[in-house]
């Protein structure tokens, strides 16, 4: 390749004894991800930082092999280099490495034997203060013929992790469990999902249906209900009813699905007289937390409003930017998303983009920064941005997604979760109170996060709670809120 950096290595007899090669690498949380997700070595002092902080090093430490690993990287490429075969290695470790430390690793060819082309070298690591972390001794067979290649880039890997909502799960513990009534759960997972979200300090669950229903569900899914609070009625109809009830008399704070539809609960939520109406319009907030977009990702409204119309999304908005402000996110950056970047007569989306933009500038949509019309990717990636000459606060960095229907936001959000690999916290805004709504297809960790969202923004919602920096039309916010 014409121009590419070459990398020459050492033959076996242009090796020198006492020659050395060195190379140093800070050690992030992705390396430690990465390590573990390649050998599958998911130990929780490695990857949990909870669990980690209670044992011997006091948090998380990377492998032991992961320094072993940049002894293979020095010898691969350095001394001897390409061409190198890798016999032996034996290895002490002895000193943790944190995440943030640099790491230099060092061989020394200790000694040269002709049969077999043999090759011993020491290694050592050390750490930025020079402390020793890992030593010991390598054999290699070294190359025979002289090499020159081309520098080749490691492959692409893309590591999974789910922090945006550890993040806010750490947040909503730190809080006191919201009182949530759960509307029909009569089946393993909607009864698990509650009991599960109680058990980790989010909520403290009033479970609304046929107790004798209830009881047996648990039974049979090895579930104990324990002093959890049952109210019986006779059919999930009448627990919509009745959970709707207890959040408007204020016995409960938050609102959660269970294995009802959601067209019925959602009735009860809207009924004239006795629901849980606002001013506002009902719409879905999905909270993302995406391995490959590095802070978490609003996408709305994608269950609720199949083609909301312009006065609409100014509620569908509202609600989204209210709920990440209410979650401690400070200003987010919403992107109004269309087919295209320019406003288009033939594409109403775009001019509701248009319009919802400017009424952001005359005070009409509070807390957020607004951009739009914007295509997908020049939401949400900064190189697609600058290609297309987008100068935006909001272009290639959102925060907050909004679709042009449901039907695009359906299919976006699933899109993410199942080709994407995220996770999802789904809540219904515009209610007295947020609504959580899960589905069958939810992960374990999507629930409880779901759960954790719910919480914050309840508690946020009744303590005042500062929402984080806003811009200086906050005051007009709080007001509508």
């Amino acid at each position: 390749m014409a121009g590419a950096e070459l990398r020459e290595n050492l033959t076996f007899d242009e090796i020198r004894v006492g020659a050395q090669a060195s190379l140093s690498r800070v050690i992030t949380e992705e390396d430690i991800a990465s390590f573990a997700a390649v050998s599958g070595d998911t130990n929780p002092a490695h990857l949990d930082p909870d669990f980690a902080a209670q044992e011997r090093f006091g948090g998380v430490v990377a492998h032991g092999m992961l320094s072993g690993a940049l002894i293979s990287t020095l010898l691969g490429t350095r001394l001897p280099g390409p061409g190198t075969i890798y016999v032996s290695q034996d290895l002490e470790f002895v000193h943790p490495v944190r995440i943030g430390d640099t790491v230099t690793v060092t061989v020394t060819v200790h000694d040269k034997r002709p049969e077999g082309r043999r090759v011993i070298l020491d290694c050592l690591c050390v750490n930025q203060e020079g402390v020793a972390v890992a030593r010991g001794r390598a054999t290699v067979i070294a190359p025979a013929r002289k090499l020159r290649l081309p520098v080749r880039p490691p492959p692409p890997l893309i590591v999974q992790t789910h922090d945006s909502f550890r993040r806010l799960m750490r947040a909503a513990q730190a809080i006191p469990a919201i009182r949530c009534a759960v509307a029909h759960p009569c089946s393993a997972d909607a009864l698990e999902g509650a009991l599960n979200a109680a058990d980790e300090g989010l909520i403290v669950p009033v479970l609304v249906g046929p107790v004798g229903k209830i009881r047996a569900i648990a039974a049979e899914a090895g579930l104990d209900l324990g002093p959890v609070e049952l109210v019986d009625v006779p059919h999930s109809h009448a627990a919509a009813d009745k959970a709707v009830e207890l959040v408007r008399t204020g016995e409960a704070e938050l609102l959660m699905k269970g294995s009802l539809h959601t067209d019925e609960l959602l009735g009860a939520v809207v009924a004239k007289e006795t629901g849980l109406r606002t001013a506002r319009r009902l719409s879905h907030v999905f909270a993302m937390d995406v391995p490959t977009y590095p802070k978490p990702l609003f996408i709305t409204d994608a269950a609720i409003n199949i083609f909301p119309s312009l006065a609409d999304k100014v509620d569908i908005v509202q609600n989204a930017i209210d709920l990440f402000r209410g979650l401690g996110l400070g200003t987010p950056k919403v992107a109004i998303l269309s087919a295209v970047e320019t406003v288009n007569p033939k594409i109403p989306g775009t001019i509701d983009a248009a319009s919802l933009c400017k009424m952001a500038e005359r005070g009409q949509i509070t807390g957020g920064l607004l951009d739009g019309p914007l295509a997908l990717d020049n939401a949400i990636d900064a190189h697609a941005a600058a290609i297309k000459g987008i100068t935006s606060a909001v272009a290639g960095a959102a925060d907050i997604l909004v679709v042009p229907d449901l039907e695009a936001g359906n299919m976006l959000a699933k899109n993410l979760s199942f080709m994407a690999k995220a996770d999802a916290a789904g809540v219904v805004l515009g209610a007295r109170v947020p609504i959580v709504l899960t589905s069958r297809a939810d992960s374990v960790r999507a629930r409880l996060a779901s759960c954790a969202v719910a919480a914050l923004y309840a508690h946020a919602r009744r303590t005042g709670a500062p929402l984080g920096p806003a811009p200086a039309d906050a005051a007009a916010d709080s007001a509508q809120a």
